[in-house]
């Protein structure tokens, strides 16, 4: 990949419109191979993953695939610490930040030539680029996500509002009407915001930087200190100052739980800013009053020209460390995983579970079979953002800038800084942690 940041998501909306290296474990040179597989999903995807292992397993039943579920927030750290050992991770499912440092670790393999030509013939450029490093293809594309602004039209329509929010301003007087009081008490707050869990603190926040003109870095130097970035934060203060956001309705974590998530299913909230991947649990948090949930741009800010929220991608690695058979193995299965004959209707079984949580594939073929499926008023909404997202940019050192960031914004959340000194104190860590890092 170039870096996310040079990707054109917006090939992927007119696909969707028009229809080995390393040897670090003892794996025989031949003979039956059991892989692993690695992932974050949940209950329902990782049936549906053990249902595709079992079809490849019958098709080749010299390779068996187990299925590792591990939470979010241990999947990188669980890739890191067993990558190396005889019965580490073959393959992984990774957010595309990781990537850099991933192969300059050796943990993220090259793809075999059968395997590269695979991946060139069947996505769009940008997302071959997306999953190419160092001049090698390094996994198989899945996933696209991004940010929008999540409304609850009921709300809305109580508090007398006739449409979503399109600037900061709109925003701002939204979200007094939409907060509600019992005595001294917040019962319902007008927008919610996430803390306790990283790119759910720093994407929705980005996603407002990005609508206002300004960016989290320009290549590889950081722009924190830039007067457009710091009115973002200037904004989650004066919200919170005022009382629509509570940060006591803040928690969350990427398993959908939480303060946060709960208090919008349960209509205590009025908007967030959010990604399209967690459609099925609200689905299925809300049942009937899904019908409820609307779906606009993120609002644009005062020096901004247009709506520019937040996307990311993620692939599925193979672990450089696993035995050259074990390698080979896992390209294999994932050629099988992802091509147009493991799912329905032509799609690919990773498609058909990407679209059972609501997050857009990225296959040309797995677009074209769920062309009808990318209709759904809340999937549709965010189809039409794709071409104004802003890729967050993936350099090495990503995922501790990521963090840097959460924390500064968690300290505005939670009072311990002012708007100015948390994007101060940011811009100096980041650039330090970047000049580490060698990014």
């Amino acid at each position: 990949m170039r870096t996310v940041g040079a990707i054109s998501l917006g090939a992927v909306l007119a696909l969707a419109l028009a229809g080995c290296g390393g040897s670090g474990d003892s794996g025989a040179a031949g003979g039956p191979q059991t892989i692993s597989f690695l992932t974050h999903w949940g209950p329902e995807q990782v049936t549906a993953l053990k249902a595709a292992a079992a079809a490849f397993h019958t098709k080749n039943p010299d390779v068996t695939v187990d299925i590792r579920p591990v939470p979010f927030a241990n999947l990188l750290s669980t890739l890191r610490t067993q990558g190396s050992s005889p019965n580490g991770p073959t393959i992984a499912g990774i957010y595309d930040l990781w990537l850099p440092e991933l192969v300059r670790d050796g943990l993220a393999a090259s793809a075999p030539s059968g395997a590269a030509a695979d991946v060139k013939a069947g996505w769009p450029g940008n997302m071959v680029d997306d999953v190419t490093k160092q001049g090698q293809v390094r996994g198989y594309p899945n996933e696209v996500d991004l940010y929008a602004l999540n409304y609850n039209k009921k709300l809305f329509a109580e508090a007398g509002i006739p449409a979503p929010p399109k600037t900061w301003d709109e925003l701002v007087a939204d979200a007094a009407k939409l907060t509600k009081r019992d005595g001294d008490k917040v019962t319902q707050q007008g927008l919610g915001v996430i803390t306790s869990w990283a790119s759910g603190a720093v994407h929705p926040w980005l996603s407002l930087v990005n609508s206002n003109g300004g960016q989290l870095l320009d290549g590889s130097t950081p722009k924190l200190d830039d007067p457009k970035v710091v009115a973002a934060a200037q904004l989650y203060a004066d919200l919170v100052k005022s009382g629509a956001t509570q940060p006591s309705m803040s928690s969350a974590n990427a398993n959908t739980t939480g303060p946060y998530l709960d208090n919008f299913v349960n209509g205590k909230t009025g908007m967030i800013i959010m990604a399209n991947w967690w459609q099925s649990s609200l689905k299925q948090a809300m049942g009937d009053r899904y019908s409820d949930i609307g779906v606009a741009p993120v609002p644009v800010g005062p020096d901004g020209t247009a709506s520019a929220g937040v996307s990311y991608s993620w692939l599925t690695m193979v672990n450089g460390k696993a035995s050259p058979a074990k390698q080979d193995a896992a390209w294999k299965f994932l050629q099988f995983l992802n091509g147009p004959e493991s799912g329905k209707g032509g799609s690919s079984a990773m498609g058909d579970i990407l679209m059972s949580m609501g997050i857009l594939p990225s296959r040309t073929s797995d677009l074209t079979a769920h062309k009808a499926d990318l209709s759904d008023p809340f999937i549709a909404a965010y189809v039409a953002e794709l071409p104004n997202a802003k890729p967050f940019p993936t350099v090495l050192g990503g995922e501790a800038m990521s963090q840097a960031v959460q924390k500064h914004i968690e300290n505005i959340v939670f009072g311990k800084e002012t708007a100015q000194q948390a994007m101060t104190a940011a811009q100096n860590e980041i650039a330090a942690i970047l000049a580490k890092a060698g990014a």
